[in-house]
């Protein structure tokens, strides 16, 4: 955990250097006729310091929260640490959301940096910031929700070498990975049971949201997908029908051609990961308080927009649940007659 001045410090550099990537951005740029150019500063370590000290205060920049969360319950959340790997389409979100919402401390992993792909749906993406690690730029964004948050910062994202630090001392941890993550996913859920941590995992899915929650002692993420040593197209499939039983999201898929497992390519929408940020960050706060009932897998909930529907669904057994079975069935036809569709 980072003391007072290293988090300063960070806050800082991070400040600084997002004012001078934008004078550079614009560096070229003419104003035009008539008006006055703007002069952007760059902050001086006191000025930082000013801010941190002065202007932020935790108990007024997070009071709206309170009459849906009580007084103690707010502090609760300022005491309690989050664990999120993975901040692209949904885990910068996520972050950014359970910032908002007060909690106090996170552990944030990921290896990648932004590029022009994520600009339909990634938090912190943008011209700016193109080419930056996504750890680096979400754990700025956060500080500049709440200066006075505990991040540990994980740059190589989660491995085996670090998976013991990035969970340690965490409450709960929320799924950020991308889809295609399945060494690492499997890793840190793994662990998550063996430590005792609820796991929450909110995919986004078409224009909506797929919901499963891992609790201590219930089933585990291994029991209900199924993924074992099969081959990686299989444990997307396996991945992708165990997130979504409903299938709600099916009925409005304009071109499947884009749905490409093999290649690792799949459509995705900035709905879908705001509105799984929003779930996950409900469930989040459910479960740290210890209030709210929370459905534990083999439940599943799915709330798709698009359609105005929302389904809670139960399949003991996960993927072996004979509906599931049923399910993988018809998904491997169509995607082999897809497959035998597209040109090679």
């Amino acid at each position: 955990m980072m003391d007072d001045l290293t988090r300063r410090k960070r806050r800082f550099d991070g400040f600084a250097s997002w004012n001078h990537d934008t004078l550079a951005l614009h560096a070229n740029a003419q104003p035009p006729p008539g008006s006055t150019p703007s002069r952007a500063k760059i902050p001086s370590l006191m000025d930082a310091d000013a801010l941190l000290n002065d202007s932020f205060s935790y108990a007024e920049a997070f009071s709206r929260n309170l009459g849906w969360v009580a007084d103690h319950e707010q502090e609760t959340l300022r005491q309690k640490t989050v664990a999120i790997a993975g901040m692209g389409g949904v885990g910068g979100v996520h972050l950014l959301t359970l910032a908002r919402l007060g909690v106090g401390g996170f552990h944030i992993a990921d290896f990648d940096r932004f590029d022009l792909a994520n600009f339909n749906r990634q938090a912190g993406a943008s011209v700016s910031t193109l080419g930056t690690p996504k750890v680096e730029v979400l754990e700025r964004m956060a500080l500049d929700i709440n200066p006075e948050l505990r991040v540990s910062r994980f740059d190589d994202g989660v491995t085996r070498a670090n998976v013991d630090a990035f969970l340690d001392g965490v409450h709960v941890y929320v799924d950020g990975l991308d889809f295609f993550a399945f060494e690492a996913r499997r890793l840190v859920f793994a662990e998550c049971a063996r430590r005792g941590i609820p796991a929450v995992t909110v995919a986004p899915v078409g224009m909506g949201a797929a919901l499963l929650v891992f609790m201590p002692g219930k089933m585990s993420f291994d029991e209900y997908f199924q993924w074992h040593d099969r081959a990686e197209d299989e444990m997307a499939l396996r991945f992708l029908v165990g997130l979504t039983p409903a299938g709600l999201h099916r009925g409005y898929v304009m071109d499947i051609s884009r749905v490409d497992l093999a290649r690792r390519r799949t459509p995705s929408t900035i709905m879908g990961c705001q509105l799984a940020a929003g779930i996950a960050a409900t469930e989040t706060l459910k479960i740290l308080l210890n209030r709210g009932r929370v459905r534990a897998a083999p439940w599943a909930m799915q709330f798709d927009a698009y359609r105005n529907k929302l389904t809670h669904t139960w399949r003991p057994g996960g993927n072996r649940n004979p509906l599931q079975r049923l399910m993988l069935m018809l998904a491997r036809r169509q995607l082999a007659q897809l497959s035998m569709a597209q040109p090679a």
